[in-house]
């Protein structure tokens, strides 16, 4: 009977290192990276990082090198599938030209949410939690 519980503890793990993963933190940003190690509290490490930022139909990437993360931070976490990673409907622009539209979507976000926050609190008696900066 016990063999039919998944396996959802870190070590689930094994099967995705040395394959090129996404990774998506609790901030938002979203790293790309070969996924070299991890340990039981699902620290990993990602080897030739790259951070993607997104605005419309196109992306730039900011190049991070080896890039330590806390488990506690990740949201997500899945492969890449290098047979369609290519055939991504977007296009690739500098970093520096993209970056202040990325910013400005997320002050906007954030805009949105403290606006909701408010509302909810206000009018619907919501307390407020989640003052930690979390996204999600």
């Amino acid at each position: 009977m016990d063999s039919l519980i998944p396996f959802t503890t870190s070590g689930s793990l094994v099967d995705c290192v040395d394959r090129k993963m996404l990774v998506v933190l609790r901030d938002g940003r979203k790293l790309h990276g070969v996924l070299r190690s991890y340990d039981q509290f699902a620290n990993l490490v990602l080897e030739d990082t790259v951070e993607r930022i997104y605005h419309g139909n196109a992306f730039a990437e900011h190049w991070h090198g080896l890039f330590l993360i806390r488990g506690e931070n990740v949201v997500l976490l899945g492969e890449i599938d290098l047979d369609q990673e290519d055939d991504v409907p977007l296009r690739q622009v500098d970093y520096q030209f993209l970056d202040p539209y990325h910013k400005n979507d997320i002050a906007n976000k954030k805009e949105r949410e403290d606006f909701k926050a408010k509302v909810l609190y206000e009018q619907k008696g919501f307390c407020k939690e989640g003052g930690e900066g979390d996204g999600y």
